[in-house]
């Protein structure tokens, strides 16, 4: 796949809720870095209720996709929002449009969905990173803006760390190192896919997850719905992102814990590592992953890529 090449055009997508007021701050936030922009149409809108939570019509919205690939002065594809829809999409998607226009393509969150279909259908390596509305807009860090940048240019070369903390967060659940695919993404959207023609492929995989404003009972029915659909059979490692709560109290470090001892729970039975507190999802800084790419899993080092994921 081509990496981001500097003064190419950034196409921003918004296939899942509105942010139309931030399509135009978003732009400008790409501008202000000297960054060619098109802002595609349904970014720019809203429907009317009770769909208002997305960004202009299914069909609008696939459209936006399929222009955006296609266009061979695009050189990476940026979502401005999560939010919820984007697997109201999938049936829809042309992919085999997009492997032939394969290039980097960037969110979470919600976007998890086309991140797991991409991956079924079209087979190129998807970024798991901030959004310009949902991240950059709301101020994030530093090092998220960097190690987006650094990832989708091709800047992560085979045996590299994919993006180190910028602090000693990483703990070690379970022991061991792994090697796989990276798979994942948003918890509830990888749950929410099984049973379906884009559900999750976890054999010989690293599994990424991570979520928002899920409480410990969600998460541990979620987890119980991959294992019974068979998804922790072959599985190499885990590795567990944010899970973070609007309106943090003192009691978040509790369900820190609890998650924590669901983690270890589910896998200490498979002998495989299982390592928390990789920074990417819901939190600050959201650190870009390739899903899709070849890594390890280490204990000392966090993830470590294997493989060129663009060229």
């Amino acid at each position: 796949m081509p990496a981001y090449r500097a003064g190419s055009t950034v196409a921003i997508v918004a296939p899942a809720s509105a942010a139309a007021d931030a399509a135009d701050d978003a732009a400008m936030w790409l501008q202000a870095r000297n960054i060619p922009v098109r802002v595609m149409p349904a970014a720019r809108t809203r429907m009317p209720a009770p769909f208002d939570y997305l960004a202009g019509t299914d069909a609008a919205r696939v459209q936006d996709l399929h222009d955006a690939f296609a266009a061979p002065d695009v050189g990476a594809v940026w979502c401005l929002q999560g939010g919820f829809g984007s697997w109201r999409l999938l049936d829809a998607l042309d992919y085999d449009l997009l492997r032939r226009n394969a290039k980097p393509f960037i969110g979470y969150s919600d976007i998890t969905a086309l991140h797991l279909a991409i991956q079924r259908h079209a087979g190129f390596v998807t970024f798991h990173g901030p959004m310009l509305g949902q991240d950059f807009l709301a101020g994030r860090e530093p090092p998220t803006e960097a190690a987006v940048w650094r990832m989708i240019s091709g800047g992560t070369q085979p045996g590299d760390p994919v993006a180190p903390p910028p602090a000693p967060m990483l703990t070690p659940l379970l022991p061991g190192r792994a090697s796989g695919r990276l798979v994942g993404g948003n918890l509830s959207l990888v749950a929410a896919l099984i049973g379906t023609p884009h559900e999750i492929d976890t054999r010989d995989a690293i599994l990424f997850i991570e979520d928002v404003n899920e409480a410990p009972p969600r998460i541990d029915r979620m987890l119980s719905q991959l294992r019974e659909a068979g998804k922790f059979k072959g599985l190499r490692g885990v590795l567990a992102g944010d899970f973070t709560r609007s309106g943090a109290t003192d009691t978040d470090e509790l369900e820190q814990l609890a998650i924590a001892t669901l983690l270890q729970v589910y896998f200490q039975d498979l002998n495989i590592p299982v390592i928390t507190g990789w920074p990417s999802g819901h939190g600050d800084p959201n650190l870009t992953l390739p899903l899709g790419a070849h890594v390890t899993l280490d204990p000392l080092r966090g993830l470590i890529q294997e493989q060129a994921v663009v060229i």
